[in-house]
């Protein structure tokens, strides 16, 4: 295929961050409800043109795939539209609101032979490029557990925002941050047939959890506990794999939540004190960029998304669960 055409719908922070990342020509339109973020986008990409109506996308022959950067509650209708449309698709997490619309997603996707890749941008970070490359190479050994923690403080109002509102969001701080850390968790130990937890709203005023607590286990019995929070008032981001031989530990993802670092716990034959390698990543965060070559990459080649559709159904099974268990469903 020659250069891949794309289209964005919605033109807020994530569609720039996502149009940032595009090839020189490869940007044909761009799509929002309010015309003067999606005229103000386009201006900044030589030839392209801004559209308020999605339908209008989805018709352009000039457009063979698009990213999806729209609030929560759209994510899924849009998606479905565009697959329908023949387009293949680049969808932010959580994709959907319900596990049972990203599996109707899936099916569709298969009938159309539609490539759909769902956003988990973390993947792409470089200290979790790192880790995936140690873990391959079997150093940590069989892997026993990992310790995941994700945080931030909100800000003024933040409980009048949209992701405070359930319809919009489908939930609050597990859906949101809580969803990265499940599909990272997944990543390495696999599915979890067995999930229990509890997620409550400690401090703002709104209907949707503010903080979660995982206990997710595979059917080794491979434990990922996890726990995000945004009544975390100093930013965290802290993710441990534990192995039987060596440890990783993953912690900061640039800016608010500190310089991104991976530290590598060697244990040595006479156990006491690791060995000690640490690399760190102070260029910036590359995982935007990455992740969209990942996806022309899909379509050039016809390789199957991943993570796609069905990653996504595996977290959005986790959330649900969670939120049932805690009487938010």
């Amino acid at each position: 295929m020659s250069t891949v055409k794309f289209a964005i719908i919605g033109c807020g922070l994530i569609g720039k961050k996502r149009a940032a990342c595009l090839p020189n020509g490869a940007l044909t339109v761009v799509c929002d409800l309010d015309r003067a973020r999606a005229e103000a986008l386009a201006a900044t990409v030589p030839g392209c043109r801004a559209v308020t109506d999605p339908a209008e996308v989805l018709k352009s022959a000039d457009v063979d795939a698009v990213i999806i950067s729209a609030i929560n509650s759209a994510l899924s209708t849009l998606t479905g539209d565009a697959i329908r449309a023949g387009k293949h698709v680049l969808v932010e997490k959580p994709v959907a609101l319900r596990v049972g619309e990203a599996e109707a997603l899936l099916a569709l996707a298969r009938e159309k032979k539609v490539l759909v890749r769902a956003g988990y941008n973390h993947r792409f970070h470089p200290a979790f490029q790192k880790a995936r490359e140690i873990v391959d190479s079997g150093a940590l050994g069989p892997l026993m557990f990992i310790r995941g923690r994700y945080g931030h403080g909100g800000r003024v109002g933040y409980d009048r925002e949209w992701r405070a509102d359930p319809k919009l969001s489908g939930g609050g701080e597990l859906i949101d941050q809580g969803v990265h850390l499940i599909d990272l968790s997944r990543w390495f130990l696999g599915d979890f047939p067995f999930v229990d937890g509890f997620a409550k709203t400690y401090f703002w005023d709104m209907p949707v959890d503010d903080n979660a607590f995982l206990n997710l286990r595979t059917a080794k019995e491979q434990t990922a506990w996890l726990h995000v929070s945004c009544t975390e008032w100093k930013n965290l981001f802290s993710f441990e794999i534990y192995g039987r031989d060596a440890k990783l530990h993953i912690e900061g993802l640039g800016g608010s939540y500190g310089m991104e670092r991976l530290h590598f716990y060697k244990m040595l034959p006479q156990m006491g004190p690791p060995e000690t390698t640490l690399f760190e990543y102070p260029q910036g965060d590359q995982s935007w960029q990455l992740e969209v070559e990942a996806f022309i990459e899909d379509i050039r080649t016809g390789r199957t998304p991943n993570p796609g559709l069905a990653d996504a159904a595996a977290a959005l099974r986790v959330v649900e669960t969670i939120y049932q268990k805690s009487g938010y469903a």
